[in-house]
């Protein structure tokens, strides 16, 4: 296999064909569950190299599922979705969302959306649970004040990338982290100077866009500050460095307590709750660890070392390594459809390429996370898109022209590698 490494990438062009090939076909890039085409691919690599026995491929790919970065992957998924549960079961998620649209001023409704939308998904972790939050407020916005649908829409989705990529319990800010090895206040804080321009820019072209409306949105949005207190313990204390264990497990603890100190679930049914939350990520979680074993089986068969040497004769320096993580991330999540699966897949050849060139972790994490919601928020195919405009009664083709912050974000990393000093990496 060694003497003939392309074949050693042949599971990772089996998912493609079978994932990306029945969307385009069908017409529904879901139509074919990402779990079921990761496994066929597994199987097909364990065909490969018949120097090894099944036995061996075993050990191989049960080395693989068993790295501590895996697990720990892992188990924060599922806290993180516990987390997420118990906190909307508590009201966490109305309660911000109308926190946030009672102190918007009328001619900054559309830019609102954004801001709430950035903030929902920075506390939630999920720029899915915001475009569902935020959406049907968007249209009530559209239908009232006159506002285009498609902007709307486009602010809900700019506003819900923003923390997807930035959250401390988002799931492709965990799979960032873990797969590259680094911190998650080191990543955020690195992450956030580089988007923070293009949020900015953003918000002028949302105002720009929606300047001279002036019709004030009616309705009573109510909402109780103890049920967002959760988010930002959460937050901050990600931020100041405490293990993200502890922090999670704290979130989910005050979040139980405010729900039942104020009736709106029992201690029973906050455990409920909390299982609901981590049976959402349940699949992701799976996923992560069949990936794990599909690199591991790819790696020792020399496919890994291929992509890392192709790399190499075509790139140059650190900054030519940084620009191949972020068009190899790019272009699988276009194939995916899955920024989490995307980073998931490219992670560890990410962290080989970023071993080679002394780049360090927390700009792979960053360089990865970026790039992979760049291109999740801009495919009209992907669920984001797709949830936004069946929310809004519209095409995700009409919301596209409104999607500002992916290309500005995109932009940012560009200038980011460009013209940031490198550091050696220790």
């Amino acid at each position: 296999m060694k003497k003939n490494r392309g074949l050693a990438l042949l599971p990772f062009a089996v998912f493609i064909v079978l994932f990306a090939g029945v969307g385009i076909i069908s017409g529904d890039f879901y139509g074919m569950p990402a779990l079921l085409a990761f496994l066929t691919a597994l199987f097909v690599g364990m065909l490969q190299n018949r120097e090894l026995s099944f036995n061996d491929k075993m050990a191989v790919i049960s080395k693989g599922a068993g790295d501590i970065n895996i697990i720990t992957m892992v188990l924060i998924f599922l806290l993180a979705g516990a987390f997420s549960g118990v906190v909307s079961a508590a009201g966490g998620v109305t309660s911000a969302v109308n926190f946030g649209l009672s102190i918007v001023p009328s001619q900054f409704l559309v830019v609102g959306l954004f801001v709430i939308g950035c903030f929902i998904s920075l506390s939630m972790g999920t720029s899915m649970g915001t475009i569902a939050a935020l959406a049907p407020i968007a249209l009530g916005i559209a239908e009232k004040t006159g506002f285009s649908a498609a902007a709307c829409a486009g602010a809900v989705v700019c506003g819900a990338m923003f923390g997807d990529n930035l959250s401390m319990i988002s799931d492709t800010t965990i799979a960032a982290v873990r797969t590259q090895g680094c911190e998650m206040k080191d990543k955020f804080k690195q992450n956030f100077f580089i988007v923070l321009p293009a949020a900015i820019l953003t918000v002028f072209l949302f105002y720009a866009n929606s300047k001279g409306h002036t019709t004030q949105l009616t309705g009573e949005y109510t909402y109780d500050v103890i049920q967002i207190i959760p988010y930002f313990v959460v937050l901050i204390g990600a931020l100041i460095g405490f293990n993200v264990f502890s922090v999670l497990i704290v979130g989910i603890v005050l979040s139980s307590a405010v729900g039942v100190a104020q009736g709106t679930f029992t201690l029973i049914e906050s455990f409920k709750a909390i299982g609901t939350g981590m049976t959402g990520l349940f699949e992701i979680s799976i996923i992560s660890i069949i990936v794990a074993c599909i690199v591991a089986l790819v790696k020792e068969n020399g496919g890994i070392d291929l992509i890392i040497e192709s790399i190499k004769k075509n790139l140059k320096g650190k900054r030519g390594a940084e620009f191949g993580i972020a068009l190899l991330i790019f272009l699988v999540d276009l194939c995916t459809a899955n920024n989490t699966i995307a980073i998931v897949m490219a992670g560890p050849i990410a962290k080989e390429i970023g071993d080679e060139f002394g780049v360090e972790p927390k700009r792979v994490a960053s360089i990865l996370d970026i790039f992979a919601s760049v291109g999740q928020g801009l495919i009209p195919y992907g669920a984001q898109l797709l949830t936004a405009a069946a929310l809004l009664s519209i095409s995700p083709i009409e919301i596209m022209p409104y999607l500002y912050y992916q290309p500005l974000m995109a932009v940012s990393v560009i200038l980011f590698i460009l013209f940031r000093p490198q550091k050696v990496r220790r």
